[in-house]
């Protein structure tokens, strides 16, 4: 199922400047292109690897790099703002099955000392959520969506907040934006940080609700909702 149509244009990754600034080469020259994904993404990062960037105006940056090439010529979608725009998209269209009939509220919303993206208005009231980007492949055959590839202080403090949620009588909601092609299942990374993988087993005995779907680009610019609903698996000894 289509969800968003982007202006993509076909790149090569060379190297990643720092943080939030990759150099890609579009038609045999060397650009700068801004990553809004914080996560290491070594799987991806290759020189030589064939990606999709998006044409920015103003800013340091001339595009943004929204994919790498994967499977069978789709792409892995790492922008993690086109992941939202996707699943906004996808809710919207009554595709997620875990927010039948569910709506955003608001976004950015302020809990305590943290900001967590959703507070969704359902049937049974109102979800407090936060949205997580897995773009690691693991598993045998590659059928797990990943996260996080690295230590994250900040994914922590999001799951210790639903926690306290969860606990003071709120509904509380993580979700993972699998956005790779044909993966299946969802489970934390716990070589990237023990810690996520110990709080998502909390989280979950605590009733806080653990959701993922799993997205991919086609070279035409289609980003495809591949399947609304992913198996969870939370076993700590990964």
């Amino acid at each position: 199922m289509e969800l968003l149509r982007l202006n993509v244009v076909p790149c090569t990754f060379l190297k990643r400047l720092h943080r939030f600034v990759a150099l890609v080469e579009v038609d045999g020259e060397e650009r700068r292109a801004w990553v809004t994904n914080t996560g290491r993404l070594d799987e991806f990062m290759v020189d030589g690897r064939k990606a999709f960037c998006v044409p920015k105006s103003g800013g340091k940056t001339d595009f943004i790099l929204v994919a790498f090439e994967d499977l069978h010529g789709k792409g892995a979608v790492i922008d993690t703002r086109t992941q939202a725009k996707a699943f906004e998209k996808a809710l919207e269209l009554g595709l997620v099955p875990w927010l039948k009939d569910c709506r955003i509220k608001r976004k950015e919303v302020t809990v305590e000392k943290s900001r967590l993206d959703y507070l969704f208005e359902c049937p049974g009231g109102e979800v407090y959520a936060e949205m997580k980007s897995a773009v690691l492949r693991g598993g045998e055959s590659g059928e797990y969506a990943m996260y996080p590839d690295c230590p994250t202080l900040r994914g922590q403090k999001h799951i210790r907040e639903l926690i306290e949620l969860q606990k003071a009588g709120k509904r509380a909601m993580i979700f993972f934006i699998g956005a790779m092609p044909r993966v299946e299942k969802f489970r934390p990374y716990k070589e990237g940080d023990p810690e996520i993988a110990h709080l998502l087993s909390d989280a979950k005995k605590t009733g806080v609700e653990i959701h993922a779907l799993s997205i991919s680009l086609l070279p035409d610019g289609r980003v495809v909702l591949e399947r609304p609903s992913l198996e969870i698996e939370l076993r700590e000894d990964f």
